[in-house]
């Protein structure tokens, strides 16, 4: 009977190459000579060699798939159906410690590790034994949609998140919803990023990931907001631009502002409105300015006798 690749690595047939990657990369360090005198590690260290040299080349596994071993090594006729398939036959070259070396990289493939204290060698992405470091997920990012009311009052939001739970078995797992409470502060500007450390989803061999929630805006009726100030757009007929006027805002905080435009209003023409803005998040008791900008409406269409009149008013 031929050897069984996928046997050597713990492997099944359905394994990705994530998996076989994986497996190699735990049992090449468990048998390597360097770690392991033990009786027989050294010819375990050179199958698991041989098995993933095979199964981590796409053409290698396709025959071995097919074919097994025998058809493997002996090679199988040109019109088999397996695409680039080992016609002349594969041969191991038999260097275990160069596939070690070129999966690992580096002279010295154990400079990045390092003995823990029960022995076992320990390294970044997972010990011998499974005892090594756990790799944190990525963190999940959501979107915080507020409206301009709520930051610039500062309010408590609730959002309920349904995550990934380890019974007390330590194997199994089940979904379970949970309430993160976030109090925004006055002032938060937009991308402001609050973090929930390890709210994600648990697992045997990982460290959940963080939730990250990120601050937008909602679209207002009536303001936007650059930074700390507010930008109000006020309509205005042609009339009025040139002649004055008074601007009503409604505020973020129900109250009313009157405010007089005595200077010609020009289509780049702005107003300042000092403190009038939203909160400053480090110094709420401040405020940033209210920035009022205005949209011209221009006549469309004149009498000749008003035509008259401006030429008269404007043109002398």
């Amino acid at each position: 009977m031929g050897q069984d690749y996928y046997g050597v690595l713990g492997l099944t047939r359905s394994a990705t190459d994530g998996d076989i990657k994986k497996a190699y990369r735990i049992l090449a360090l468990k048998y390597h000579p360097e770690k392991n005198r033990d009786y027989g590690a050294e010819e375990m260290f050179t199958k698991v060699a041989e098995a993933y040299d095979v199964l981590s080349d796409p053409r290698k596994r396709a025959t071995y798939d097919q074919f097994g071993e025998e058809g493997l090594k002996n090679g199988v006729p040109e019109g088999s159906g397996v695409g680039g398939a080992w016609t002349t036959g594969y041969t191991f070259h038999g260097n275990a410690a160069k596939v070690f070396k070129d999966f690992f990289g580096g002279d010295n493939p154990f400079a990045d590790f390092f003995d823990g204290p029960d022995g076992d060698l320990t390294m970044g992405f997972g010990g011998v034994h499974g005892r090594g470091r756990k790799k944190k997920d990525p963190p999940i990012e959501r979107d915080l949609a507020l409206t301009l009311e709520e930051i610039f009052h500062g309010c408590t939001k609730k959002m309920k998140i349904s995550r990934r739970v380890m019974n007390e078995d330590g194997h199994t797992s089940s979904i379970r919803d949970k309430i993160l409470t976030i109090t925004v502060r006055p002032g938060w500007k937009t991308s402001t990023r609050i973090t929930f450390p390890e709210e994600g989803d648990q697992g045997p061999n990982n460290i959940p990931a963080d939730i990250v929630f990120i601050v937008k805006d909602k679209a207002h009726p009536r303001f936007r907001r650059e930074g700390n100030d507010l930008i109000f757009t006020a309509k205005i007929p042609l009339g009025k631009a040139l002649t004055g006027c008074n601007v009503v805002v409604h505020t973020l905080d129900d109250r009313i502002l009157d405010i007089p435009i005595n200077d010609i209003v020009h289509p780049k023409y702005t107003k300042i409105v000092p403190g009038e803005g939203m909160p400053i998040a480090k110094t709420p008791t401040k405020k940033g300015d209210l920035i009022i900008e205005f949209d011209i409406e221009f006549p469309t269409q004149l009498t000749p006798e008003k035509k008259q009149l401006i030429r008269q008013a404007l043109l002398h």
